[in-house]
């Protein structure tokens, strides 16, 4: 069963980094050194629960995709859902996005389909931003959500979820 976890922001954006937090969260539970700035992670593919953190969503990401059963992508959101944190299942289907070079998670699962005849059970975890100022230090009501997607996401790995990719 092999998990990534992909978080994606500008952590010079205060909450907009809340992937990154997540992802350094789980490395350190890990035992794993945090991803520092301009790390993005792919150095250390290759295990059982991996980690990766980018600006934005590219292309070049489904290949990778391919390689797992179970994708989780974090991202902050600005308060369009009640919830703090909200987990909602990501299905292959084209879905342009307003900007061209920015792709989303949906997008990318068509493209490791269609080129690389696999995509893994995925799902989007957005966490609610209060703040995205300049700075690098998340709101407390973020910096909690964080905390509840680590320990989440960690329960999900005890489980063993691998969803079903269906392939």
């Amino acid at each position: 069963m092999k998990n990534l976890v992909i978080g994606y922001g500008n952590p010079s954006r205060r909450d907009d980094g809340v992937g990154l937090a997540v992802v350094n969260g789980l490395r350190a539970r890990q035992g794993k050194q945090p991803l520092d700035e301009g790390d993005d992670g792919y150095a250390g593919l290759g295990g059982d629960i991996d980690t990766l953190f980018l600006q934005q969503l590219m292309p070049e990401l489904s290949e990778t995709l391919a390689l797992y059963d179970a994708v989780w992508f974090i991202d902050a959101h600005l308060g369009v859902y009640p919830e703090l944190v909200r987990r909602s299942p990501v299905s292959p289907r084209l879905d342009p996005a307003m900007v061209s070079h920015h792709l989303k998670p949906d997008t990318l699962l068509v493209l490791a389909q269609l080129l690389y005849h696999r995509a893994p059970h995925a799902e989007i975890i957005s966490i609610r931003g209060f703040d995205f100022d300049f700075g690098d230090e998340l709101s407390a009501g973020t910096a909690e959500g964080a905390g509840q997607v680590i320990d989440l996401l960690l329960l999900e790995f005890a489980r063993g979820r691998s969803g079903d990719s269906g392939n």
